[in-house]
């Protein structure tokens, strides 16, 4: 069977604080907004993000008011360095700054409002040819 969508929905105690991060941090554009639910786009609409209220009613019960857990999101970006001048600025909780990786990765991680980790990168080769 052939996906035809592919969505990460990431838990939030703080819908506009997740929105505003995205927006901010990584160009989203904001396609649905509601008091349970945020739905965010690329620019390009190649990439989506939905938040979703962690105490929503279409999450499990067992599921509900948990954090964020056992997953991260890398986003890729022109130049990551930048990138975390202006995420510093902001106030953005810094978990390992820069560092070059064995797989040609410039990265640094960090956690969005709702404590999920982030790796954000950009390919040193790309960097290189600046």
């Amino acid at each position: 069977m052939k996906t035809e969508r592919l969505l990460t929905n990431i838990y939030s105690s703080d819908l506009p604080a997740s929105r505003d991060f995205y927006v901010q941090r990584f160009g989203f554009e904001v396609a649905y907004d509601s008091d349970w639910f945020v739905n965010l786009l690329s620019p390009d609409k190649k990439f989506e993000i939905g938040i979703i209220d962690k105490d929503s009613e279409v999450i499990p019960e067992g599921h509900r008011g948990q954090q964020p857990q056992g997953v991260y999101l890398t986003f890729v970006v022109p130049d990551v360095a930048r990138w975390l001048e202006e995420a510093k600025a902001a106030g953005v909780e810094i978990v390992a700054s820069l560092k070059d990786t064995e797989y040609g990765q410039r990265r640094c991680l960090v956690k969005d409002p709702n404590g999920l980790l982030l790796d954000v990168s950009t390919p040193v080769s790309r960097l290189e040819k600046k």
